[in-house]
């Protein structure tokens, strides 16, 4: 095939996926309109019974709020969270990509790869592993292969948590079970993850499926070599996390006046990030979820969007700090 045959075929082949990908993208937006539409409506009837417009009693909400303590919790969480989530990504990587990478060089990377995620997640991804390959010559796709561990590995944490919440509190669940049946779906979802995890581990192990070739992609690399072990450190690396944000919303929520007991943050909270994993603008997702889980209390849905907001701008100025050392890595040659 001549090159002209090849560009054309490219062409064509981008031609064909963007028709999909336009239509990807409307269906988001309109499931966010829906999303917020939904929430809106939910807020303006808790507006009306208190004789007040939805925004007089999103200012109500807003101006009773200890704002100086709020920032008091949410600085030092962002923080922490970073360095907790920097070692968990430096475990992973020292042991399936750069055995000899220190915490110090990952530290600047992971920082600014959060200015990125402000845009596309991906991209955020995509700057560790150009780090990678550039610092330790580590093939693109191996690196991007423990992005998706970790990710696999966070999803499971956050249903792991929400397990144990919900069966310390299950009846806070089934009373928050006013509109759908909650306790149903999520044993339901535990079921499903929870039976597929034994399978995930015999097929990466080669114990079932031997003639498969799918688990010898490089993209899967870190999903081949890691072991059960290997999943519950990496777990344990990144529950400090979890757990902090457990108690921060507690905290913060009690701050806007909002009294919720810690058991229901620990039963709900995971649920929420996972509805936030969802590809809708704005996390619409979580978003409608909050005030499903809370429907006494409508306005959380947009508490949650201030909370979310923070949290990413403020761990972008994190990557901002970092971001000189983090230029010299990516971009300045290292020594022979």
């Amino acid at each position: 095939m001549t090159e002209s045959e090849e560009a054309g075929t490219r062409l064509t082949s981008k031609q064909q996926r963007q028709p999909g990908s336009m239509i990807f993208r409307i269906m988001t937006w309109l499931l966010a309109a829906g999303c917020f539409y939904l929430v809106y409506n939910r807020t303006e009837a808790a507006a009306l019974r208190e004789g007040q417009t939805v925004i007089e009693y999103l200012v109500v909400f807003f101006k009773d709020a200890d704002w100086t303590l709020w920032l008091l919790v949410m600085i030092p969480y962002s923080v922490f969270f970073f360095l907790v989530d920097s070692h968990a990504t430096w475990r992973v990587i020292k042991w399936f990509n750069a055995p000899k990478i220190r915490l110090f060089n990952i530290l600047p990377i992971r920082a600014s790869a959060y200015i990125l995620s402000l845009v596309n997640e991906q991209v955020g991804k995509g700057a560790m592993s150009l780090y990678l390959l550039k610092r330790h010559k580590v093939p693109g796709w191996q690196a991007l292969s423990s992005m998706i561990l970790i990710g696999m590995v966070e999803i499971y944490q956050l249903l792991l948590f929400s397990f144990i919440g919900v069966m310390i509190y299950y009846d806070l669940v089934v009373q928050a079970s006013t509109s759908i049946p909650l306790p149903q779906i999520l044993l339901s979802v535990y079921s499903f993850a929870f039976l597929y995890f034994p399978l995930h581990l015999l097929y990466f192990r080669g114990r079932i499926f031997p003639g498969s070739t799918l688990r010898e992609k490089p993209l899967l690399h870190a999903l081949r070599q890691a072991k059960l072990l290997d999943y519950v450190l990496i777990v344990l690396f990144k529950a400090p996390n979890m757990i902090g944000a457990v108690i921060v919303y507690t905290l913060a929520l009690d701050l806007f006046g909002v009294e919720v007991l810690f058991g229901q943050m620990l039963a709900f909270l995971p649920v929420i990030f996972l509805a936030a994993a969802l590809p809708l603008p704005f996390h619409a997702g979580a978003l409608l979820l909050w005030t499903v889980l809370f429907p006494e209390f409508p306005e959380v849905g947009v508490f949650s969007l201030v909370m979310h907001t923070f949290f990413v701008l403020f761990n972008a100025v994190i990557g901002v700090l970092f971001l000189p050392k983090a230029n010299k890595e990516l971009f300045i040659d290292s020594p022979d």
